[in-house]
């Protein structure tokens, strides 16, 4: 490197190291092999040894950050299926690499699945969980025409969805794309080093022909070994192997830290500037929170008894988080009968020889009841951050269920 600076009449610090380190070897070398009379100065290959040990040391932490902020890249990749079921023209359906699926294609996207590629429904219904995208952890319900993004988990419906971005066209492709530009990217703070080190390096290899003509004229003897000695020393330790290694590996490691952490950097110029910041505005879910519902509010007893005993014959996440705070409090659930799921609204169903039904203000809506008081309480409870739910029972409004994402104990 610092061959390719002379080369390239860029010069900077590998410029002033290989000065140095050459100038105490070549010395050394010629010292051993053509040895004067008086013994000379000594032998310096181990000065030269450990500056460039140092330097590697350096250059070798670098890579280590490179590669955990590799590490992470290579997990987003992995978020991606490798395969897609591909619907044919006469209906067959076949298996087939990513690579082979272009644009206007239709994939069939069974429950539990991951969405191959970004696209829009065509035919089914259900909710898909987009968390690794938004950090929510509620699953989104997908009907005809919703976008869906690839990477994301089908939930409980069968999905077809068409394909309209491919490659490195996918919302996946394009943030693994933006991390690796931030890897690449120069803080200010490097353009600055640069700056300094194109005036500074000059001035170092004057100040060091300066040494070498000072101690070869007026030195003791012998005077060639003591004015190279000398020469070497300013080089060596006026080399600004602070500002060439430490800024590059302070954001190598930062963004290789961050990575770890699930933090991405959009450039390095981010990463300076964070440290002016006072005021913090934070995503909150799966963030200051668990990321996974449970069950936040709820009339104590029979009530939520009867509720989560409906909600047993349910897989929507809210559902299973009912029912967990109701097992968690020690209500003895009972099997459902007659259940009944409507989109978007509730389930409905017998406990116990008791009509019930779970769900929004639009199911209560379908069933003809009045939510009366309880559509305040509601309302109060969502600017909490909330997901209500109406019980009703035998044809009564009777109650809310209302489910939330706890905060999680490190948050503070």
């Amino acid at each position: 490197r610092g061959w390719q600076s002379l080369i390239r009449r860029s010069l900077n610090m590998f410029t002033l190291i290989a000065l140095g380190v050459g100038a105490a070897y070549l010395y050394s070398l010629t010292a051993i092999l053509l040895p004067r009379p008086d013994g000379g100065t000594g032998l310096y290959f181990e000065s030269a040894a450990v500056i460039v040990t140092l330097v590697l040391l350096g250059q070798v932490l670098e890579l280590r950050a490179r590669r955990r902020t590799g590490a992470a890249i290579r997990a987003l990749l992995e978020l991606a299926p490798r395969t897609a079921r591909r619907i044919g023209f006469e209906g067959a359906e076949k298996d087939v690499p990513l690579e082979f699926v272009q644009v206007g294609n239709l994939l069939r996207v069974r429950p539990g699945e991951k969405i191959p590629l970004d696209g829009a429904v065509l035919e089914g219904e259900g909710p898909v969980d987009e968390s690794m995208m938004t950090g929510e952890s509620i699953p989104v319900g997908k009907r005809s025409g919703d976008p869906v993004i690839g990477g994301t988990i089908n939930g409980t419906g069968t999905l077809v969805i068409r394909v309209t971005q491919v490659g490195k066209e996918t919302l996946l492709a394009r943030i693994i794309q933006m991390v690796s530009e931030a890897q690449r990217s120069r803080a200010p703070i490097q353009n600055l080093a640069d700056r300094v080190s194109a005036g500074f390096v000059p001035a170092v290899l004057l100040a060091a022909a300066a040494t070498f003509a000072a101690w070869a004229t007026w030195g003791p003897e012998p005077r060639m070994a003591h004015a190279l000695v000398n020469a070497v020393a300013v080089l060596i330790i006026a080399c600004p192997c602070a500002l060439g290694l430490a800024t590059p590996m302070s954001i190598m490691v930062a963004s290789g830290r961050g990575a770890s952490a699930g933090l991405l950097f959009r450039n390095a110029e981010a990463i300076e500037t964070l440290r002016s910041i006072d005021t913090l505005v934070i995503d909150k879910t799966g963030t200051l929170t668990e990321g996974k519902p449970a069950l936040a509010g709820a009339p104590d007893g029979e009530i939520l008894r009867l509720a989560a005993s409906l909600e047993l014959g349910s897989e929507h996440p809210l559902a299973a988080a009912v029912v967990r705070g109701a097992e968690a409090r020690g209500l003895a659930l009972s099997k459902p009968g007659e259940f009944r799921s409507i989109s978007g609204k509730g389930v409905t169903g017998r406990i116990d020889g008791r009509v019930v039904a779970l769900g929004n203000l639009a199911l209560l809506a379908e069933l003809g009841l009045d939510a009366g008081p309880l559509a305040g309480e509601a309302d109060l409870l969502r600017e909490q951050g909330h997901t209500v739910m109406f019980v009703a029972i035998d044809g009564r409004p009777a109650g809310l269920v209302s489910v939330a994402d706890p905060v999680k104990a490190t948050t503070p």
